[in-house]
Parts: structure tokens; C-alpha cells; sequence
């Protein structure tokens, strides 16, 4: 039978999945979307911006309701306002009413993430934690490649509103399981400190929204790891934003290969680098305490060159591959992402800072969505793509600048504050 922690790791996977299919569908759709409302390229990068804005600025709040209130059941509300809101997209029938939909849906999965993060970081401790993580990380790059590639089926075969009502339909039936699958960790009469690797850690009570704040950012890794999470939020976006449209224009794909394509290129490669980078991240962390921060930097660092090649104008096998290879080795470093947030901030406070977190990586991204729509006409898609090579280098000197300097000290701290809430 499977252990409640690991049951909950099981429903995140399938609620990730969701997650992003939702947000990432509109891009694979871009063809007849643009036939039946009018949309331009600049619109289509606007659409993009407003959800990662509104989601960056939703997730601070977002972080310190879950840090407040019980996080299973913020995720479950979560995840039904954001599969209505996916099924009312596909309603939509003008410019405006597609845009305020991508607002509203930056609204409602504001509130998943950080609850989700927060709640895995309960159940798990320092020895599964990885693992954990990674499991989910991996459905959230699940959700990526099927929707995208359902999305553009279903658009080239019946409509691009059919994969939307399918895809808020199945996030409402999942919603249904929550009962029976999601559950917080029972307090103590201290805090939400795990008491010991491997131990699951106890459910956040509530705390001063101010005090959370007031200790992130404290925090120099913290800077570090938000500074390089823009950067990579800019590459990462403009990539899953404009990539099928990309092999649209200068390939011939037909919507359902080029959004198969222009997903699955872009993060197939990643379930692998996944599985492995979960192992290796619990496995690093064990031999050294900083050490899954060295594994993120190195794997931003090693991705880059390959991204090169869009420079060239490459014909389609070329660029698979190197998309394929590139993805792989930054998909070593995703399952560190949140642990490391777990280990330098106290249990107490994750949830607040996984939504700053996503704040300045949605809004970095939201960014680059839309200035890649602006330019892509001066420029064109492949010189933008080629330049985001730079950008994941810049992300992986970042964390490398956090293990050198900052990570032994703040973990230290962060562990220290653990244990005098346990005291308290």
C-alpha cells in the first residue's frame, strides 16, 4: 500500500500535469486562434505577459495564505478554478475576452504552487525530498508536452476549443480525489520544522506574514536563487511560448506535430534528465549540504552551447537534437529547484518564499514572452532562441556564485531557526 506521503507526491503529479497543460495549451493553438479572432504576434506575447504577471504578482500573497491556512485544501480550490477558467477559454471568441480569461488564470494557479512545494517539503524530509520533488517537477513537464500536442490535435482535427473543455473537464474530476489523496501533516505544538532528515515535517501554523518576508529576505541565497530563476524564467518562456509557431513558419509543421514538436523537443528530454537529477540531487545533497546548488549551476552552464545553433538557420534534425540534448542536461538540475528554496528557508516560511519564487521567475518570463513577440518580426524567432543560450549561462553562474559563498551559512541558520520553533 502506498504510504500517505507518497500518495500525496501521486495526486501533485497529476495536478501539475494539469497545471501546466492549462496554461501552455493557447500556444500550440496560435494558427486558427489567429483565423477566427483576429490575434496578432504582438497580442499573442501580450496574452502571455498578462498571465505571468498577474500570476508573479498573485504568488507573495498566494505563498502566505498557504504558510496561513491549510495547504491540501488550497490546492484543491486551486485546482478547480483554474480548470473552469480552462473551460471557459474555450468559449472565448475575441481578443478581450481570451485576455481577460489569461488574467483570471494567473490568478487561480498563483495558489498551486506554492502550497504544493510547501506540502511536499512537509512530508518529505532531506533524504526523499529530491525525489519527491522531482516526481512532481516531472509532472509538471508532463503536463507541458500533452497539452500542447493535445491542444494541437484536437485544434487541427475538431477546433481549437475542444482541447480546452477537455482539459478543465479532467482537472474537475481530479478535484473529486482530493478527499481521499491530499492531506496536511498534523501539527505539533512547535512549528512546521522537519526534526530530522527523512522525518516528515509537521504542517505550518499560522505566522505574521511580516516575519516571513522579513527572513526571506535575509537570505543571500535566496537573492541568488531568485536572480537566476528570472533568468531562466526569460529563456525558459520565450522557448515554450513561441517554439510552435517557430516550426510552423519555417518547417511546414502542420498544429498538431508543430505543437507536439515545439513541446515535447523542448521538455520530452526533461523526464529523463528528471529521473535522473532526482536520484542525484538527494544523492549530492547527502555528501555535501550545499551540494545540489553546485548540480543546478553546472547543468545551466553545460545546457547553453547547444542552443547555439539556432544562430545558423539549421534544418529540423539539427535543431532537434541539440534542443533535445540541451533540455536533458538543464533537466538534471529541476528537481533542486525547490529543496534548495526547503533548505535555506525554515519550514515555516516555505510556502511565502516559494511564491516570491515564482513571482520574479513568471515575471522575468512574462517579459521575455512579450519582447520576443515584439521583435520577432525585426529579428526573427531564431536569433531570439540563439541569445537565450546566454541567459541560461548567466542563470548557472548565479547558483554557482550562491555554493561558494552563501549556501553553508544560510542552511546553517535556516536549521537553526527550525529547531527553536520546535523548542518554542
Amino acid at each position: 500500500m502506498i504510504s500517505k506521503p507518497w500518495r500525496v507526491v501521486w495526486f501533485l503529479f497529476f495536478a501539475a500535469g494539469l497545471n501546466y497543460a492549462d496554461r501552455t495549451a493557447l500556444s500550440s493553438v496560435i494558427p486558427p486562434l489567429r483565423a477566427e479572432t483576429g490575434i496578432t504576434d504582438a497580442q499573442i506575447g501580450l496574452a502571455g505577459m498578462l498571465f505571468l504577471w498577474t500570476y508573479a504578482l498573485c504568488s507573495p500573497f498566494a505563498g502566505s495564505v498557504a504558510d496561513r491556512f491549510s495547504r491540501s485544501k488550497i490546492i484543491t480550490w486551486s485546482l478547480v478554478a483554474w480548470s473552469s477558467i480552462t473551460i471557459l477559454t474555450g468559449f472565448a471568441h475575441t481578443v478581450y475576452a481570451l485576455l481577460a480569461l489569461r488574467v483570471l488564470l494567473g490568478i487561480a494557479e498563483s495558489f498551486y504552487l506554492p502550497a504544493a512545494g510547501a506540502l511536499l517539503g512537509d512530508h518529505h524530509g532531506s533524504a526523499t525530498r529530491g525525489k519527491a520533488m522531482g516526481l512532481h517537477m516531472l509532472g509538471l513537464n508532463l503536463g507541458l508536452v500533452l497539452g500542447g500536442t493535445l491542444a494541437g490535435v484536437l485544434a487541427e482535427h475538431y477546433g481549437w476549443h475542444l482541447g480546452f473543455w477537455l482539459l478543465g473537464g479532467l482537472g474537475l474530476i481530479l478535484a473529486i480525489f482530493s478527499k481521499f489523496l491530499l492531506s496536511d501533516v498534523p501539527k505539533t505544538s512547535g512549528t512546521s520544522a522537519p526534526v530530522a532528515p527523512g522525518t516528515p515535517a509537521p504542517a505550518a501554523e499560522k505566522s505574521v506574514v511580516r516575519e516571513a518576508w522579513r527572513y526571506c529576505l535575509r537570505v543571500p541565497s535566496f537573492y541568488c536563487l531568485l536572480a537566476s530563476a528570472m533568468a531562466a524564467g526569460v529563456a525558459s518562456w520565450i522557448f515554450l511560448s513561441w517554439l510552435p509557431l517557430f516550426f510552423t513558419e519555417n518547417y511546414g509543421l502542420k498544429l498538431g506535430a508543430a505543437g507536439l514538436a515545439g513541446v515535447a523537443l523542448y521538455k520530452a528530454p526533461v523526464f529523463i534528465g528528471i529521473a535522473i537529477g532526482g536520484w542525484l540531487s538527494d544523492k549530492m545533497a547527502m555528501r555535501e549540504a550545499r551540494g545540489r546548488a553546485l548540480l543546478k549551476g553546472l547543468s545551466f552552464i553545460a545546457s547553453a552551447p547547444f542552443l547555439f545553433l539556432f544562430m545558423g538557420s539549421p534544418g529540423f534534425a539539427l535543431v532537434a537534437a541539440a534542443m533535445a540534448i540541451s533540455s536533458l542536461i538543464r533537466a538534471i538540475g529541476l528537481p533542486s529547484e525547490h529543496p534548495l528554496i526547503c533548505e535555506v528557508i525554515p519550514a515555516r516560511y516555505r510556502s511565502t518564499a516559494i511564491g516570491i519564487f515564482n513571482t520574479c521567475g513568471s515575471a522575468a518570463g512574462g517579459l521575455g514572452v512579450l519582447l520576443a513577440g515584439i521583435f520577432k518580426e525585426d529579428f526573427g524567432l531564431a536569433t531570439i532562441f540563439g541569445v537565450s543560450s546566454f541567459i541560461y549561462i548567466i542563470a548557472g553562474l548565479l547558483m554557482l556564485l550562491a555554493y561558494g559563498m552563501f549556501f553553508t551559512r544560510d542552511m546553517t541558520r535556516a536549521q537553526e531557526r527550525d529547531r527553536l520553533h520546535q523548542i518554542a
